[in-house]
């Protein structure tokens, strides 16, 4: 403890002189915002992304994806039925059978999410 308080002492020692010896308190530096408009680009124009993306296209690429994605859960869907309905009532399921169910909810969630937005 005693360390840490002789190393503070020494690293503010240079501060607390100019402030003593001027007895003006020097003036903190100010941070920029992280959401202010870049001083890069002209007055206006918040970045590269000023006109915005098109909406419309970004929402024909959502459902045709979410089209694709529901078409692959179908077939999956279709495979574990195949599965399940090939094994025996008295026995437990296989691994196998336990993996598929698995990527089929995983893909269903991925669906659900980009549905949502």
């Amino acid at each position: 403890m005693t360390f840490v308080g002789a190393a503070g002492v020494l690293t503010l020692r240079p501060v607390l002189s100019a402030w003593q010896s001027t007895g003006v308190r020097p003036t903190p530096q100010p941070r920029p915002s992280p959401n202010a408009p870049d001083p890069n680009f002209p007055p206006g124009m918040n970045g590269p992304q000023a006109t915005g993306p098109d909406k419309k296209a970004i929402d024909r690429a959502n459902q045709q994806e979410i089209r694709s994605d529901v078409s692959k859960l179908y077939e999956m869907v279709s495979e574990l039925k195949d599965q399940v309905e090939k094994t025996d009532a008295n026995s437990t399921l296989s691994i196998s059978v336990v993996k598929k169910a698995q990527q089929i909810e995983k893909l269903a969630k991925q669906i659900k999410e980009r549905a949502k937005g």
